[in-house]
């Protein structure tokens, strides 16, 4: 008796696409209460000194922004631009800013990218916790005979099969 593949198949990928927004509802979420803290800080922003303000705004609105945002890494660019826009509002809020004047803060794709490749860098020099430093490895450590490059600290990239494993760390890492 065979069986039908095809249908199993496009029952996960529908199944797939209906957990999409389950699992994307969390960044949502979090673009909601940063402006929720903007709508909140903005009225008595203007009567704090630039110290005090800088440090509300980070305090409310950047640590949030910050929380866990490697986990970004992969997400689509509709989303992105979400956490783009509460960047930017926060950005604005501290320079006084309209909502028309350009304002360019380094752009969250950036930032995720740059979050990542610090936790490699921390895996590398054992710094970091130890799940991450077991999901980096350097080519040189698997070679038996040293080679010339054998110097280079170039990591391994762990091969893999959907989009979703692109996303881990042990991927992601390396490829930046």
């Amino acid at each position: 008796m065979k069986h039908d593949c095809t249908k199993r198949d496009d029952l996960f990928k529908s199944s797939l696409l209906c957990l999409l927004p389950i699992l994307f509802t969390p960044l949502t979420v979090l673009c909601r209460s940063v402006f929720y803290q903007w709508r909140q800080i903005r009225p008595a922003i203007r009567s704090l000194t630039p110290h005090a303000a800088r440090t509300i705004v980070q305090a409310f609105i950047a640590c949030r922004l910050d929380w866990c945002n490697s986990l970004l890494y992969g997400v689509p660019e509709n989303l992105l631009r979400k956490v783009q826009a509460a960047q930017n509002a926060a950005a604005r809020l501290l320079s006084s800013a309209r909502r028309c004047d350009h304002i360019t803060p380094l752009p969250v794709q950036r930032l995720v990218e740059f979050k990542i490749a610090c936790l490699v860098h921390q895996s590398l020099a054992l710094l970091a916790l130890t799940y991450l430093t077991t999901d980096i490895h350097l080519i040189s450590d698997y070679r038996r005979h040293p080679l010339r490059s054998s110097t280079d600290r170039t990591l391994t990239v762990p091969r893999t099969h959907n989009r979703f494993d692109d996303r881990s760390f042990a991927v992601a890492g390396p490829r930046l």
